[in-house]
């Protein structure tokens, strides 16, 4: 978990700066489960399981973890989830939900055949936008550590903006029906 001061470089952290951060990051190992198939156009089929907190590099991705009859779990990827300040209310709306989620992000592999997580997100506006398009998403539970920073992380930046409806501007004079 790094917290970053708004001039910094993604990566970069001044040493000793106090300022509040305009995002904070946590590494998350995303576990795939590759289940055979029970349709005759796909051999396997892919889908997030589980986030692994504070998860290091995997090497070499897809190292197996645990594997029965017919599926594997594996650690495919190690994913950075970033929080942003300006989506503190997606955070909220994600938290309000029994239980909190996270948006696994799938995109085809290199091979066509296999899904390879991309992105990681606790935003539910995020985790929906993605669904539009190609991308398979998936929700996982999220685990007790990223609750905790996650709710940490709206309770120190979430500013309530106030809903103002906006007056329509009239394209046509009030004077009388149009011809």
């Amino acid at each position: 978990m790094t917290e970053q001061p708004d001039n910094a470089q993604p990566g970069t952290e001044p040493p000793g700066t106090g300022s509040l951060g305009r995002i904070e990051t946590m590494a998350l190992g995303i576990v795939v489960e590759r289940r055979r198939g029970v349709t005759a156009w796909a051999d396997w089929s892919w889908r997030p399981v589980s986030v692994i907190p504070g998860a290091g590099p995997v090497d070499p991705p897809g190292t197996v973890l645990m594997q029965g009859d017919g599926w594997t779990h594996s650690h495919a990827a190690t994913l950075a989830m970033e929080l942003f300040r300006t989506d503190t209310e997606g955070y909220r709306l994600n938290l309000s939900q029994d239980p909190p989620r996270l948006w696994v992000v799938m995109r085809p592999g290199p091979d066509g055949e296999e899904l390879v997580p991309f992105a990681v997100t606790a935003s539910a506006h995020e985790g929906e936008g993605y669904q539009i398009g190609s991308d398979v998403v998936e929700t996982v539970p999220m685990p007790a550590e990223v609750i905790a920073l996650v709710r940490d992380f709206v309770e120190q930046h979430h500013v309530d903006v106030p809903f103002h409806k906006r007056e329509r501007k009239r394209h046509f004079e009030k004077e009388g029906p149009r011809r």
